[in-house]
């Protein structure tokens, strides 16, 4: 259902993981790592949504580091919508699986 509002699957993962854990922090390989994708892919979605304000960055040593900005305007607005689909996968794989 998310994938109809955001067609990207690299950026639909990206917002999932900063949305359901806001105090997250990492950097573009080991964000790539973590959900499966290619680091370029993940670098262009991770400027993408820092440019729209979803995301800050801050600097350590040599490597930037990502963060949702939960000052964004519609940072809980998100949250609310990735846990209720969440939450309705979960129904749907129950119900497939006694059924």
């Amino acid at each position: 259902m998310l994938d109809t509002f955001i067609t990207s699957r690299v950026r639909r993962k990206i917002v999932i993981v900063f949305s359901k854990y806001p105090d997250f922090k990492t950097h573009v390989r080991a964000l790539a790592k973590l959900i499966k994708e290619d680091a370029g892919n993940v670098q262009r979605e991770l400027k993408k949504l820092e440019k729209i304000g979803f995301l800050k960055s801050s600097k350590l040593a040599n490597a930037k580091l990502y963060q949702a900005d939960t000052e964004f305007s519609i940072f809980p607005e998100l949250q609310s919508i990735i846990a209720k689909v969440q939450a309705l996968q979960e129904q749907k794989r129950n119900s497939l699986n006694k059924g």
